[in-house]
């Protein structure tokens, strides 16, 4: 089992204002002066506050069921249903994995909203969402480069609460993840504090493909994913 940590400076991500204003859903014709500044000066700031944390951990063994759409590490089973099956099922190991963007970007978001600005509190929230799925594009890039020095390939990244997923298996995600480097709490609700936080697993086999987000086969509709496509 082998593992690593990372923690990225918020000029890794290189975030740009276009990156959020299309997350949001605006066009490239669609007016939003008020709303470039916003985001601006939200992204300027964030650079002096984000604490961005990733880790994953390689689990040599993991075992497919067929038939029941599970996923077995270490004798744990994870009821993953037929969408992340399908996409993972050829996998001869997985990596789980942690990230978060810190607290102080979701406190933001909240402190915003509670004072009446929806909008700023928005943005705060789009980008505190934009910032720990870049983050955790990096530390998933970084898993397949090093991968490919054994010839071996990784899935796309599934987290609970995505695909038919059921939240509540973040706690046995948790398990594996004993060091929690990345410093998130996990409520008895499966919720994690920062709320700007993820967990998932990744397929590795030598006969597994990283695709585009397969969208169409998922009924989530407010998706970070399906958004971006």
């Amino acid at each position: 089992m082998t593992g690593k940590t990372f923690q990225f400076d918020f000029k890794d991500l290189q975030l740009t204002v276009d990156q959020i204003e299309m997350i949001m859903g605006y066009g490239e014709d669609d007016s939003r002066d008020t709303i470039r500044e916003i985001i601006v000066k939200a992204l300027s700031e964030a650079d002096s506050f984000c604490n961005i944390k990733a880790e994953y951990r390689i689990f040599e063994k993991a075992v497919f069921n067929e038939s029941a759409r599970t996923a077995e590490i270490n004798e744990m089973t994870f009821n993953i249903g037929k969408i992340i099956f399908g996409q993972i099922r050829k996998s001869d190991s997985a990596a789980i994995f942690l990230c978060t963007a810190g607290n102080e970007i979701g406190l933001r978001s909240w402190k915003a909203i509670k004072t009446g600005d929806l909008l700023e509190g928005y943005i705060y929230d789009v980008i505190g969402s934009e910032v720990v799925e870049t983050a955790a594009d990096l530390m998933q890039n970084e898993l397949e480069e090093c991968l490919k020095k054994s010839d071996m390939r990784i899935t796309n990244r599934f987290s609970p609460g995505y695909c038919g997923w059921d939240v509540a298996e973040q706690h046995k995600l948790f398990h594996f993840m004993p060091y929690n480097y990345s410093g998130i709490r996990l409520t008895p609700s499966a919720l994690m504090d920062p709320v700007k936080s993820i967990s998932g697993i990744i397929g590795i086999g030598y006969d597994v493909k990283r695709l585009p987000y397969t969208c169409s086969l998922c009924n989530m509709k407010e998706c970070i994913y399906r958004r971006k496509a």
